[in-house]
């Protein structure tokens, strides 16, 4: 079955066609915009009509491919920002008038699952328990398990949120940074309560920020998703590239050739959310996964699931 699988979440809206039979799963077609829907989320609780636009916009464009590629079942997941949103319905109407679908707006503990499905085909049951870590840019998920989920908890520290909460300055002052980092913190010990965080084999990170901060560590000219998918990445090498996006001017940024600009002004949180997480539990590396989430949607379409 030729299946279309879109996330739409705080910072990102993605679109992944794939052919899925059985257990085997072919990619078609991953195309991702920057789209900030998120943006304002945090303090308004609710979408600005420019930001509905941007995305709806990229929604027209994602229509026109899955049309095109005679795709014949779609799953529409929004997250985050989505969920926060009190006028969310102005999106999703719209979301549906272009698509002819529901979109859904999973809860934390899905997204987790769903992340938790993308993120380990590719790897070996040998090689878990696993702990997987999904910094969106609204919220992070943390997965917990081996060949299913057994804990998951989701909370709001997303690289979009951090940012507008906490870093005013750029290259953002020490006092900024560390009141981002106690919010962190707090929110790592509520995941804490519930997920052993500190039991697993393997850390793995998903989503934009991880894989930036992969390439960052590879020390990439460009982005290269072969290149980064499954590379394991050490916590020193985390912490100091973390300390770079801290302490790097936009423009800096900017210029390297792996940023993505939509993701300029919020790497810089999002790196320090990694960081965190890492030195909490312990982890001595981090595996960066490019299936996460896109990944799961697909393969939840089809029934397919861990």
């Amino acid at each position: 079955m030729r299946v279309a699988a879109i996330d739409c979440g705080t910072n990102s809206i993605r679109l992944l066609i794939a052919d899925i039979e059985g257990e085997n799963f072919r990619e078609v077609f991953r195309t991702m915009e920057i789209v900030r829907l998120g943006q304002g989320v945090d303090e308004f609780k609710a979408f600005t009509i420019d930001a509905i636009a941007r995305t709806l916009a990229a929604v027209d464009t994602f229509a026109f491919e899955i049309a095109k590629k005679g795709v014949q079942k779609i799953r529409f997941c929004a997250t985050s920002a989505t969920r926060d949103a009190t006028n969310r319905n102005l999106f999703i109407d719209g979301v549906r008038e272009r698509l002819g679908i529901e979109p859904e707006v999973i809860t934390g503990e899905e997204e987790a699952a769903l992340s938790f499905t993308g993120a380990i085909q590719d790897l070996s049951p040998h090689d878990g328990p696993f702990l997987v870590v999904d910094i969106g840019g609204g919220s992070t998920e943390f997965v917990f398990g081996t060949t299913h989920v057994e804990f998951a908890k989701s909370v709001n520290i997303g690289c979009v949120r951090l940012a507008e909460r906490h870093f005013i300055n750029d290259p953002a002052r020490q006092a900024e940074i560390d009141a981002a980092r106690v919010d962190i913190q707090e929110a790592i010990a509520k995941v804490a309560a519930t997920v052993p965080i500190t039991s697993s084999k393997t850390l793995i990170a998903v989503a934009g920020t991880a894989t930036t901060v992969a390439a960052a560590a590879l020390g990439l000219s460009e982005y290269d998703r072969y290149a980064i998918h499954l590379s394991r990445i050490s916590a020193k090498k985390t912490h100091d590239v973390a300390e770079m996006f801290l302490t790097s001017t936009r423009e800096e940024r900017l210029n390297l050739g792996y940023m993505h600009p939509g993701r300029v002004d919020v790497i810089p949180a999002g790196a320090l959310v990694l960081a965190e997480i890492m030195r909490v539990t312990g982890a001595t590396e981090f595996v960066a996964s490019e299936s996460d989430i896109l990944d799961g949607i697909a393969r939840s379409i089809v029934g397919v699931s861990n």
